[in-house]
């Protein structure tokens, strides 16, 4: 329930105090509702939220091209989920950029305009593995037609465009991004520099050097390069234009209002990445079931601060299960996703969960590698 439904319906309740009901109650009846029904509008107006918009980090852009405590866990029957909800209409995007704390960085608009699908396909997340174990996917799909407009997710200079970007070979027509435009943006994080990458379109419309505003049209989706369709990869590169530098896309792009991101880490009794762990994550308002795979190691990179390893967005705010079956043992809790912000929790073996933010941490190094065999 977005808060502005969540608002009417206290202030409906709020406005009954004061009307007689269509049968007589005694007093003392009437007495203890209105009591009733005071208290809980006082406390609903108390826990409003005050949104702050935080404003990107700073990073000066180069010139030089760089491609370079739980329940006791208990026995049950993991759900089986149903498809990715689809909805036709979603509420706005908040405006970017925007963080409600500190450690939020939603810096980014989609790619994709809003009167067609513009979230990330459930099955096709960041860090999936995907038509053979070597196969990594270094970003995120948004499922559109061939020809829809690609859109400029931030200000910025176009530092590649064309084929070749995965090879780094311009004109390389069997590079498997296909064609593909690189953006520097305008702003980084934590003083690095900050890219983001469109590929597999069927046609580029900006030149190398162009300087771009958000919403700006980039080009039209479409399906060359290793593709099973058409349809947009994005990525968010940090802090260089490289296949081993992507982080999450899903903690960048800004949620629809009222909606939020559930980040988490689920780690081994000596706090390392468990990767490829099915988790399922229930909606305990429509019931509905969703499905996240945790990821981690090579060329897949976790926030800085979330030092996470599974992210699913676009969650309306709620209250969620979080299911999972680990060492031949169940394990669950419950999470409330805020909206317009992420949800952080932490599952380490030994220890159960705890909901507790992480410490801040600082960019790690991340070593120079040889490509890899991409998911574009």
């Amino acid at each position: 329930m977005t808060s502005s439904s969540a608002r009417r319906r206290w202030l409906s309740g709020c406005d009954a105090i004061d009307t007689m009901p269509p049968r007589p109650l005694r007093a003392s009846t009437l007495g203890l509702l209105a009591t009733l029904l005071a208290s809980a509008c006082s406390t609903f107006y108390a826990g409003q939220p005050t949104p702050v918009i935080a404003g990107s980090a700073g990073g000066a852009s180069r010139p030089e091209l760089n491609t370079a405590p739980s329940p006791e866990p208990f026995r049950f029957n993991l759900p089986t989920p149903g498809p990715e909800p689809v909805s036709g209409w979603r509420p706005p995007l908040y405006s970017v950029p925007w963080a409600m704390s500190p450690h939020d960085h939603f810096y980014f608009a989609r790619p994709i305009a809003a009167d067609t699908v513009n979230w990330p396909l459930a099955d096709y997340r960041y860090g999936g593995i995907f038509f053979a174990p070597e196969i990594v996917h270094t970003g995120v799909d948004i499922a559109a037609s061939t020809g829809t407009p690609v859109l400029a997710a931030g200000p910025g200079q176009l530092v590649w465009t064309g084929w070749g970007l995965f090879s780094g070979v311009p004109g390389n027509e069997f590079d498997p991004y296909g064609l593909a435009v690189a953006l520097r943006h305008d702003f980084g994080y934590q003083g690095q520099q900050l890219y983001t990458v469109y590929a597999h379109m069927s046609r580029v419309d900006g030149v190398l050097g162009q300087h771009v505003e958000t919403g700006d049209q980039l080009g039209l989706v479409g399906d060359t390069g290793e593709t099973t369709g058409p349809h947009l990869h994005f990525e968010v590169r940090l802090p260089e234009n490289s296949f081993h530098h992507t982080y999450n896309p899903e903690l960048w792009l800004a949620p629809p209002q009222g909606w939020g991101v559930l980040a988490g880490r689920v780690a081994n009794s000596r706090g390392a990445s468990i990767p490829d762990l099915d988790v399922y994550v229930r909606s305990e308002a429509t019931r509905e079931v969703r499905l996240v795979r945790t990821y981690g190691g090579d060329p897949t990179n976790a926030d800085p601060y979330y030092n996470e390893n599974l992210v699913m967005g676009d969650l309306p705010a709620g209250i969620y299960r979080v299911t999972f079956r680990l060492e031949d043992e169940d394990q669950q809790t419950w999470v409330e996703v805020q909206p317009g912000q992420v949800t952080y929790v932490a599952f380490r073996v030994g220890r159960g969960f705890d909901a507790a933010l992480p410490s801040p941490t600082s960019l790690p190094f991340v070593p120079a590698l040889p490509p890899a065999t991409a998911s574009p």
